[in-house]
């Protein structure tokens, strides 16, 4: 059976290719440490997973990820605190931060990463414009759960922003794995 590709995304998408290049360079990052990878995601609706399992032997470092599109979800799956998403929405530092805990937290992994946005076309605000996203990592070190999160607000159509968005993702996860002898990387 054929698969037929939505019109802005086909097997020769060089978005989708650099994707899976992305993916590959992390996954050889995380088999190198023998570590394995939980994503939470939401704007992104489930790509960077998409992107990591279409890599063969990819179940040798990545163990789950999350689609967790609703507040609902968020607070269930991942224990994202009510109060942080009313007081700092869905779309926030907060919980960025809170969702890539959360799967350090549930999964049996040593790094997590997570995706919150608004892909568009609609849904956008003065203050949190289309194309807004927040990106939260988070990484099991000798001292404890180490966590970082950063904004992009990215152009372009709902295709454009998401795919952007699980390319940086899985970049801004690579970037902040420690080095093989335990000490991160300059960022």
């Amino acid at each position: 059976m054929e698969y037929a590709y939505p019109p802005e995304i086909g097997p020769a998408d060089a978005g989708w290719q650099a994707l899976l290049g992305a993916a590959d360079e992390l996954g050889r990052a995380l088999t190198g440490r023998g570590w394995l990878l939980g994503c939470a995601e939401s704007c992104t609706g489930g790509m960077v997973a998409a992107a990591l399992t279409s890599l063969p032997g990819s179940s040798q470092w990545f163990e789950r990820s999350l689609v967790t599109y609703s507040n609902a979800a968020k607070t269930e799956l991942l224990g994202v605190p009510p109060d942080t998403l009313q007081t700092h929405g869905a779309v926030s530092e907060a919980t960025a931060l809170a969702m890539a805990r959360g799967v350090l937290a549930h999964a049996p992994v040593q790094a997590a990463l997570s995706v919150t946005g608004i892909a568009g076309p609609g849904g956008g605000s003065a203050d949190k414009p289309v194309g807004l996203v927040w990106f939260g990592w988070a990484w099991n070190a000798p001292s404890g759960v180490l966590a970082q999160a950063e904004a992009r607000c990215w152009p372009g159509g709902r295709h454009a922003v998401r795919m952007a968005s699980a390319q940086h993702a899985l970049r801004g996860m690579l970037l902040r794995l420690p080095s093989l002898a335990g000490t991160p990387r300059a960022i």
